[in-house]
């Protein structure tokens, strides 16, 4: 009776531990390597310094002008206040979207102004 008790439990044990999940090691993708020998126009600084390209989407080189620069400016700067504007609590609800709503508007007003003025000077 122990004999067959013992077998009962290694074989209920057995079963349990084939029932578990098992872990699998994972396969590892290793793309293959392809050589291509072409021709074409085109590339960066050391070999062309201009490309066709460049006239389209920008100079990977070139520097943001004077008046990207003061729209970015403006544009930083009434961000801050717009968040100021929206997280303060001695307003109600209406006196911030009115604050809010304003700010926005002289933003635009401010970039519309250094425009003009980047334009009229140069």
């Amino acid at each position: 009776m122990k004999k067959l008790l013992v077998v009962l439990l290694s074989v209920i044990f057995v079963l349990s531990a084939s029932a578990q999940k098992v872990h699998v090691v994972p396969h590892y993708y290793y793309p293959r390597t392809r050589v291509v020998v072409g021709y074409g126009f085109g590339g960066y600084y050391p070999y062309y310094p201009f490309t066709p390209y460049d006239y389209y989407y920008g100079s990977p080189y070139a520097r943001p002008s004077k008046l990207e620069m003061k729209v970015q400016d403006i544009k930083s700067d009434y961000k801050d206040r717009i968040w100021s504007a929206r997280h303060d609590t001695n307003l109600s609800k209406a006196e911030r979207k009115k604050e809010i709503h304003r700010l926005k508007a002289e933003r635009d007003d401010a970039i519309r102004d250094a425009e003009r003025n980047y334009h009229n000077t140069y």
